[in-house]
This record gives C-alpha cells, sequence and structure tokens, in this order.
C-alpha cells in the first residue's frame, strides 16, 4: 500500500513544474513592476501632427493662451438690422404645378429654395422680387416673397421755362 504507482509520480513531478512556474512568474512581475515609476515615465505626449509620443515638447515651441480668449458655446452675433434681411433677385425657375422655384440672389448670386406658400402674388421666371431668407433642414428659403415694385416711367419736368401764354382776345 505505500507504494505509489507511475502515474502518481507523473502527476506529482507536473504538479511541482506548475508551482515552480508560477513562482518564476511572480518573481518576474516584481522586477517588472511599474508601480512605483516617476511620474515623467507614465506621461504621454500629443506631437504637432496629433500623434501621441513619449517625447515632450521643445519648450521653446510653446505657445502661451490668454484663458479670457477662450470661447466655450455659440458666438455672440450683433443685433441684425431688419433692412438687410430684406433681399432682391431675380426668379430663375419657378414651376407652377408643382407649386416650388428658385429665386437667384443678385447681391449674393445665391439659389434659394421658393414654395408657393410663400408667395404673396403669383411670380413668374424673369420677375424681380423682393424676400427675406430663412434656413430650413434643406437649405434656405426664401420667405414673404414679392414682386418689385417698378418705378413708373413719369417723363421729366422741362429744364427750360415754357412760353408764356398769350391771353385768348
Amino acid at each position: 500500500m505505500g507504494q505509489e504507482t507511475m502515474g502518481k509520480k507523473e502527476k506529482e513531478k507536473k504538479k511541482q513544474k506548475i508551482r515552480r512556474d508560477k513562482e518564476e512568474k511572480k518573481e518576474e512581475r516584481k522586477l517588472n513592476n511599474n508601480k512605483g515609476k516617476g511620474l515623467d515615465a507614465m506621461m504621454a505626449y500629443v506631437d504637432d501632427d496629433g500623434n501621441i509620443t513619449s517625447t515632450p515638447p521643445d519648450p521653446r515651441k510653446k505657445k502661451i493662451i490668454n484663458a479670457d480668449s477662450i470661447q466655450i458655446g455659440v458666438a455672440k452675433r450683433a443685433p441684425v438690422d431688419p433692412a438687410d434681411l430684406i433681399r432682391s433677385g431675380v426668379v430663375t425657375f419657378f414651376n407652377e404645378a408643382k407649386g416650388y422655384g428658385f429665386i437667384t440672389d443678385l447681391k449674393s448670386q445665391d439659389s434659394v429654395f421658393v414654395h408657393v406658400n410663400q408667395l404673396s402674388e403669383t411670380i413668374q421666371e424673369k420677375d424681380r422680387v423682393t424676400f427675406e431668407v430663412e434656413m430650413g433642414p434643406k437649405g434656405a428659403n426664401a420667405v414673404n416673397v414679392k414682386k418689385e415694385v417698378k418705378p413708373a416711367n413719369i417723363p421729366a419736368a422741362p429744364t427750360t421755362p415754357a412760353a408764356p401764354i398769350a391771353p385768348a382776345s
């Protein structure tokens, strides 16, 4: 009964080998432990191209930034004059059957979408119109579209005085 079989001895040797390997790995981890290293060893930097590197940046290239100049959020806009909102343009395309068209802004040469619901009167292609621009989900839309009033052709007043009218006798 006191005899060990060959299989038991082999199992015991395997267990001892595993214990030794574990101990060796434990010792290796203790030697290569990263804990307790200085801050410089753990620091990572970003270079000019946005890549992460272990090399610190050149102190001569350091830029000083005023914290007050950093803007967080949307920039404040100056109040807009209502007269600047009204633009003039030419109808480049209008489909009455489908109820939409496009106006070319005379100032910026941008093409602005117009829908029949935004018209105060009917328009045709090549009409000069005044309108306001609103940003919609698909881009700029013309609203409050009106035909431009053409000044009437009034003849200029004569510059030379007319001859006096003789009284009728």
